[in-house]
């Protein structure tokens, strides 16, 4: 049984956001990303083999390496999806602003009453 994995699934794990980190400002090698961690090359295949199968990075080979790239298509989808939460948010703290800024005034034309 093959597991499906989901670009949810993929930046759960601290190392592999880091993975897409460092990958987001050029393309690396499997080694040169491996070099970045203290964790065991293996440990790093696994999580590079998640976030391919997820569709995050894109590994292709040349010549004799194997070189990964981010695909910021996939990340779109999590922005989508948190874009929902951040309206919900943003109308959230305004509101709260709002209501903080009346009290303010209030508490201003309360004092000069005094």
């Amino acid at each position: 049984m093959e597991l499906r994995r989901d670009v949810f699934q993929a930046i759960a794990d601290p190392t592999r956001r880091e993975i897409i980190d460092l990958l987001s400002n050029q393309s690396l090698n499997l080694n040169t990303v491996a070099g970045h961690f203290s964790i065991t090359r293996p440990a790093i295949s696994k999580h590079i083999k998640i976030l391919t199968e997820c569709g995050l990075i894109i590994v292709k080979q040349d010549g004799r390496e194997r070189v990964c790239k981010v695909n910021a298509q996939k990340l779109k989808e999590v922005d989508k999806w948190l874009n929902r939460y951040r309206k919900f948010w943003n109308n959230k703290l305004d509101a709260l602003g709002n209501f903080l800024e009346r009290e303010d005034e209030h508490n201003l034309s309360k004092d000069n009453l005094i």
